[in-house]
């Protein structure tokens, strides 16, 4: 929605203004991460804000590490999201995928061109064209994400942030 994606913006503005802030830790809520925009927004009128192309690329700018703690689900533009971020941890239960391309869409916050730069192109490929959901420990093998976790992901995605 574009309240979270204005706070997301905002959010990581402050974060990067804030000298005493070293890390910055993205999280989902009630158990998911996100499973990407609302179809049924596509139809209605245009409204002014920000779109999720230009916060994945501040998040990729960020100065700072940015950790995505991906819990429940991570798709379309929500695993857009996470491949801005400079690491990734996500729960052993998570899925992730680029599911619109199944009604028709492509990924359109430069989601394929993230991911194939982070997992190369043959498993790229088959993500993006089949919209198939990665469970977390295939997401682990591709390169995906950089650790998978069967505790606390927040916790987990906090520690990674402190160390990095």
């Amino acid at each position: 929605s574009l309240t979270v994606l204005q706070a997301l913006e905002d959010g990581l503005k402050r974060a990067d203004a804030d000298p005493s802030v070293k890390a910055v830790m993205i999280c989902g809520e009630n158990g998911k991460f996100s499973a990407g925009a609302d179809i049924r927004g596509f139809s209605s009128p245009k409204k002014r804000g920000t779109a999720l192309g230009p916060i994945i690329s501040l998040i990729e700018r960020s100065e700072k590490p940015v950790v995505a703690a991906i819990e429940g689900v991570a798709l379309g533009g929500g695993l857009e999201v996470a491949l801005g971020c400079h690491y990734r941890i996500a729960h052993v239960k998570a899925r992730m995928g680029l599911p619109e391309v199944t009604i028709g869409l492509l990924p359109g916050a430069e989601g394929t061109q993230r991911l194939p730069r982070l997992i190369g192109v043959p498993a790229a490929l088959d993500i993006i064209t089949t919209g198939r959901h990665i469970p977390a420990t295939e997401a682990l093998k591709l390169g995906l994400v950089d650790e998978v976790v069967e505790e606390n992901t927040v916790e987990a995605a906090i520690r990674l942030a402190n160390k990095v």
